[in-house]
């Protein structure tokens, strides 16, 4: 896929987007993209849909490009969805309702294209939208990047001169600076509840703050400055999370969003902010799009799926609606450039050499040790900083020891078998009882050391059990050393990475105190330098986010009561 010129980030927005034309309501406003269900009413989860194909619309609108059916879709959309007597009306909106995500997009629309979502409305529609967007303001909202949406919706409000609540964007604005951390990151609200660094500072945190700081450059100067400052910080740190052939880190939650992974670097062109040279944003930008859209993303008709390399509920948080995958969109802001800018006639450039060649970097601020192997893939070993209160399958996306840009990661079916949990990259214990037993893995840590050669942490997977973990970048992966302390006899799976079968060149092994895995493009193994014996686990299916079938190279430990020390050696190639 050529991704240059504008007209060809304009034909994959169109590819994203025209299978959607004949599926919106006789209104408009609602939008019906499947029948699983979220934590929010069908009402909400078709208004998800209808607002998420605005975060590339109204950039695309803005940049001079013109799409009638959709244009004429939105505007009836808008009038009904925000009318009390329409059969499409989207409701009145409760404390922490999702309407309140959802207008995020709809707010950035009339910001950036007041004369196509705006305007054309009558009096009624303009009075109606103006109130049901206020409506925020009345309301709780959860202590995250949700107040942003607070805050775009009363920069829209103010935008298009009806009343807006000045002094609740400032209080809102304030709370957002404590969760600072430096070096560009923040937490995805405070710090002492959700510690966790993922991609809800790209492309939530970040994105809003680069955006805020184009709107409201004359309204609020100071704080733009101090955003676009921190943009730049965060830029030349994040560009570590991508892989040479495009794929980002496979790291915490909302995966299913997949290609927002480089939306921020698509603020930043937009928002006339290099913190990487142009050209080489443009190769991350490019090549990420590229790696997905070589994936089965989308369905028979052309709609995205819940997943992330393939359609996948497994791995889905409990907020995933058919809409949800729509939020990636946010990556298209660049088409509101306009058609001579530098971006559309840079030549791609590869990863600066900084962050492509090998070699270990401890990265504080991201609470992550980043290993850079010869072959280009990624490793981040994990320390397991991550909130008590789970959206979903959270010990996969943050407690694994070592996450990696090549082979992804496993989400368990369950945990009442081995082969269930696949607990790739984990150290995973299981009771005696049929089918293997319970499995329990590192969920929290109770303390972490990030040092500038290994991540330490301490944890326990179940009562009774206490564990201390080292993991040691080495030439080609890595080493683990755990010391166990037992107060029950069990047996614990030290494993590797998800090597996927039923691919070309398919094998595996197992013996002594070895295992491996591999196919024609990669090769995992793993071996003990402390007893056990080697075992290749078949994971099963739809576990793993880059393959539905997967084995896995193990080292299988019988932990006897009391203290017991184990090292195992991990080491993993792909092209």
């Amino acid at each position: 896929m050529e991704l240059k010129s504008k007209r060809d980030y304009v034909e994959l927005m169109r590819k994203l987007l025209d299978p959607l034309a004949e599926l919106y309501s006789p209104g408009g406003a609602r939008l019906r993209l499947g029948e699983t269900g979220a934590t929010y009413d069908r009402v909400a989860i078709e208004l998800e849909a209808f607002s998420r194909p605005l975060w590339a619309l109204a950039p695309f609108w803005l940049g001079g490009g013109r799409a009638p059916e959709f244009e004429d879709i939105y505007r009836r959309g808008l009038a009904a969805g925000t009318d009390p007597e329409s059969p499409e009306y989207w409701g009145e909106p409760q404390d922490c309702d999702q309407r309140f995500v959802e207008m995020a997009a709809i707010a950035c629309a009339m910001i950036e294209v007041p004369q196509i979502v705006w305007e054309p409305l009558d009096g009624a529609a303009k009075e109606n939208l103006a109130r049901w967007l206020g409506s925020i303001n009345a309301h709780e909202l959860p202590h995250c990047n949700w107040l942003f949406f607070r805050v775009l919706v009363n920069l829209a409000l103010e935008r298009v001169g009806r009343d807006f609540d000045p002094a609740l964007v400032e209080r809102d604005l304030d709370e957002v600076d404590r969760w600072y951390v430096g070096g560009g990151w923040y937490t995805d609200g405070p710090a002492e509840i959700k510690p966790q660094r993922d991609y809800y500072i790209p492309w939530a945190l970040q994105y809003y703050g680069v955006l805020y700081s184009v709107f409201a450059a004359e309204r609020d100067p100071a704080r733009a400055a101090v955003y676009r400052q921190r943009a730049l910080e965060f830029g030349r740190s994040f560009a570590r999370w991508f892989d040479k052939n495009g794929a980002a880190l496979p790291y915490g939650r909302s995966l299913t969003y997949r290609f927002g992974q480089c939306a921020f670097y698509s603020a930043c062109v937009w928002a006339g902010l290099e913190p990487l040279p142009l050209s080489a944003m443009k190769g991350i930008i490019a090549r990420n799009l590229r790696w997905w859209m070589e994936k089965p993303i989308l369905d028979r008709d052309g709609v995205l799926t819940i997943g992330y390399c393939y359609p996948n509920l497994y791995m889905s948080e409990r907020y995933n609606a058919p809409g949800s995958p729509y939020w990636g969109l946010k990556s298209f802001l660049l088409l509101a450039l306009p058609d001579d800018h530098p971006f559309w006639a840079a030549e791609e450039a590869p990863l600066p050499e900084e962050f492509a060649a090998p070699g270990v970097v401890a990265d504080r601020d991201a609470a992550l040790l980043l290993q850079r192997l010869p072959d280009g893939q990624l490793n981040a070993y994990a320390p397991a900083l991550v909130e008590r209160s789970e959206h979903g399958q959270f010990a996969e996306k943050y407690a694994k020891f070592c996450y990696n840009t090549r082979f992804g990661f496993s989400a368990s079916r369950s945990y009442a078998q081995i082969e269930q949990a696949a607990p790739d990259s984990m150290l995973a214990f299981a009771l005696p009882g049929e089918a293997g037993g319970q499995v329990f893995v590192r969920r929290h840590s109770l303390e972490y050391e990030l040092r500038e050669d290994r991540l330490v942490s301490t944890w326990e997977p179940m009562p009774g059990v206490h564990v201390r973990t080292e993991l040691i970048p080495c030439e080609g992966g890595h080493i683990r050393r755990h010391r166990v302390e037992s107060g029950v006899a069990c047996a614990a799976y030290d494993c590797g990475f998800a090597v996927p079968k039923f691919e070309p060149g398919f094998t595996q092994s197992a013996e002594d105190r070895a295992a491996a895995a591999s196919n024609k493009r990669m090769r995992c193994e793993v071996a003990s330098t402390s007893g056990g014996a080697g075992l290749v686990l078949d994971a099963w299916p739809n576990t793993n986010l880059y393959s539905p079938n997967a084995v896995i190279p193990a080292v299988r430990y019988e932990i006897p009561v009391g203290c017991v020390e184990l090292e195992t050696r991990v080491i993993s190639r792909a092209e």
